[in-house]
């Protein structure tokens, strides 16, 4: 195969595991301050794409756009036309529980969510889409060995930025969901149609019942500390 509509590489470029940061530029700012030897293998629509070596394991790092829609598209094609075993998404959230708050780490080990994704496939009742368990201890295990303290728990994938219900979060956080973001569950679904693994690994960078937000400092070290836990993780699962 020789790329898709949205990414140019070729079979064997990308690694069996990638790290998903939803902004590209993220992403060529993890392939040159953390892997050796990065090289681009993705440049369509800018969503940027690289491979190369952490502490001596192979590791690919690529964008995936912001929503459930693009998430849905860039991990398909990741899993099913890559051979793509492992993707473990990182971004931002706002928190909506009183158990989180700006600079924590929290990691996903499920992701409600208000989207028709899962119609897709006609399932007699309602997914639940959960982390892959083994992606999941790892994390924790490396967060807790870099000194970090993650939340573990549940988080609300949500189609909408601009929510005209401005309610809508309070339902959620009643139900113990900790943070609130946009891709996760698309993540999580196509993970398990296609027989794979997946991580949310998130910063929590505003709370949205607080009103507080990070400053650029503090996001500029709680994103690191995000990147680390995810690399750490797939030093520790890579053969």
């Amino acid at each position: 195969m020789n790329g898709t509509p949205h990414n140019k590489a070729k079979i064997g470029e990308i690694a069996k595991t990638v790290i998903m940061p939803g902004d590209p530029l993220r992403a060529k700012f993890i392939a040159e301050t953390y892997l050796e030897n990065p090289v681009c293998f993705n440049t369509v629509r800018n969503m940027f794409g690289y491979t190369g070596t952490y502490k001596g394991k192979r590791v690919s790092v690529m964008g995936s756009g912001m929503g459930m829609p693009s998430m849905g598209i860039y991990s398909y094609e990741l899993f099913n036309m890559y051979d793509v075993e492992n993707i473990i998404r990182i971004g931002t959230a706002g928190a909506i529980s009183d158990k989180a708050d700006v600079r924590d780490i929290v990691i996903a080990m499920g992701s409600s969510t208000d989207s028709n994704y899962g119609s897709q496939y006609n399932l007699a009742g309602t997914f639940a889409p959960i982390a892959d368990y083994k992606l999941l201890k790892t994390a924790v295990d490396c967060a807790e060995e870099l000194g970090i303290e993650p939340k573990v728990g549940n988080v609300f994938s949500s189609d909408i930025f601009y929510n005209d219900n401005e309610k809508v979060n309070e339902g959620w956080a009643k139900m113990n969901v900790l943070a609130v973001e946009m891709e996760s569950a698309a993540l999580y679904m196509n993970a398990a149609r296609a027989g794979k693994r997946a991580l949310c690994i998130l910063t929590i960078s505003d709370h949205v019942v607080k009103g507080t937000s990070l400053s650029a400092d503090e996001r500029q070290t709680g994103f690191r500390q995000m990147m680390e836990v995810a690399l750490e993780t797939v030093n520790a699962i890579t053969e």
